[in-house]
């Protein structure tokens, strides 16, 4: 067989196949022999139909498609690895000539793996992030650390206020008709969280156990049920119970209680150091994902169509298994969010797009820093996650070249994100 590659523009590459006729007539006689005891024609026992009479009688090209199946997959494997082509789309085949005594002619058009170009990578200006504690936000930690701690109490001699946690049964009626899913019984709704639809709870402060009151609402135009979105509404609404929440006292001995410290003013200090790190940790992080995002904008690289329509269907594939976990799956996800599958991949292509040319780009640069993975490296990070997941047998992975390859790639990027934002400029 006669293979012809030639490149096109945008990293599209056809390659052009041609099996003379001989061969042909040889791969339609395998067929016909393979694939004999399907064709049943009247008057003769089942695999003794002559060809000639199969092809009379099914037409000329029946075997054909036989022929593609044996031949083009595997020619065109073999093209890819002998042309060292590296593919980041679907194949797509054209049949140019096909018949009986003619050569067979077809054509695979693909996109490969394009270039490219990162300029001065090195020096990229971000923003400083302060990391400077105040004594207002070591208050504000320790108010979150007093909530968590609090006590919930039943309250008898007074009535709902702000900030208490109110039992509640409720009904909700448009026009005087019950509606789903406004109905609630002993539900516990604390008043200010803004849980209900707003106005809700503010009508209700002032309440008195036992007591029964219309509530008088309106429906956000954007709510999510477009029955309902923009009706006015009445819940008639019954208070069973009050409780509040009892923070304890902010002392010493509190300090005893929630950490290891003897004194409030020393966990304090250690609150603070916390305070300090966790910044730290989220400036490095800002840092990061501002230095990546500005690499990006400077890689030089045409993508071609297929490939982002590649990296597409990958999205959807990790979106499907993540929903998975959940109990979900894509489509549940997509009639939820109100959107088509077709309208959910064109939002993701700016997304896929943007992972393609960092990707690339992080390539470029791991080239031009000649960075390099030992095996040894690889083993550890093999071992690491295996553990952290569970693996247990984690031989097998050491040992699968395709696990060692995905993450010799993944440690190379790593290694050359690495250079990229500890060479960024704070300013």
């Amino acid at each position: 067989m006669n293979v012809k590659v030639e490149k096109k523009e945008n990293s599209v590459v056809e390659i052009e196949f041609t099996m003379d006729k001989e061969q042909f007539n040889a791969e339609l006689d395998k067929a016909f022999k393979q694939n004999a005891k399907k064709f049943k024609v009247p008057g003769f026992r089942n695999g003794m139909v002559p060809r000639a009479v199969v092809e009379k009688t099914y037409g000329e090209g029946v075997l054909y498609e036989f022929v593609i199946e044996n031949t083009v997959d595997e020619a065109y494997r073999t093209a890819v690895v002998e042309n060292e082509l590296e593919i980041v789309s679907r194949p797509e085949l054209d049949i140019k000539q096909i018949g009986k005594d003619k050569d067979f002619v077809f054509v695979v058009t693909v996109c490969v793996k394009p270039e490219a170009k990162v300029a001065d990578y090195k020096g990229i200006e971000v923003k400083k992030v302060s990391t400077r504690v105040t004594k207002k936000e070591v208050e504000e930690e320790l108010e979150r650390i007093r909530e968590k701690n609090a006590r919930i109490v039943t309250v008898e001699d007074r009535d709902l206020k702000d900030g208490d946690i109110s039992v509640i049964d409720f009904e909700g009626f448009v026009d005087g008709v019950a509606f789903d899913g406004g109905k609630g019984e002993n539900f516990e709704l604390t008043i200010g969280s803004g849980q209900f639809i707003p106005g809700f709870e503010d009508q209700m402060v002032g309440m008195k156990i036992g007591e029964e009151r219309d509530v008088n609402v309106k429906f956000p135009e954007e709510y999510h049920a477009e029955n309902l979105a923009g009706k006015d509404a009445t819940f008639k609404v019954k208070l069973h119970e009050i409780k509040e929440k009892v923070l304890p006292e902010l002392d010493d001995e509190f300090a005893k209680d929630v950490s290891e410290f003897d004194t409030l003013e020393e966990y304090r200090k250690d609150l603070n150091k916390k305070v300090k790190e966790r910044k730290e940790n989220q400036a490095k992080a800002t840092k990061e994902q501002e230095a990546i995002e500005k690499f990006i904008e400077k890689v030089e690289v045409v993508i071609p169509d297929g490939m982002i329509d590649e990296e597409v269907e990958k999205m959807v594939e990790e979106m499907n298994a993540n929903l998975s976990y959940q109990g979900l799956n894509i489509d549940q996800y997509l009639q939820y969010m109100g959107i088509t599958l077709e309208d959910y991949k064109k939002e993701m292509r700016v997304q896929a797009e943007k992972r393609i040319k960092l990707n690339l780009g992080l390539e470029a640069v791991a080239k031009e820093e000649k960075v390099e993975v030992s095996d040894e490296e690889i083993d550890a990070k093999i071992k690491e996650l295996s553990a952290q997941y569970g693996a247990g047998d984690d031989e097998s992975l050491l040992k699968n070249e395709n696990a060692r390859n995905y993450m010799r790639q993944e440690l190379t990027h790593e290694k050359t994100m690495k250079i990229v934002t500890d060479n960024a400029v704070e300013k």
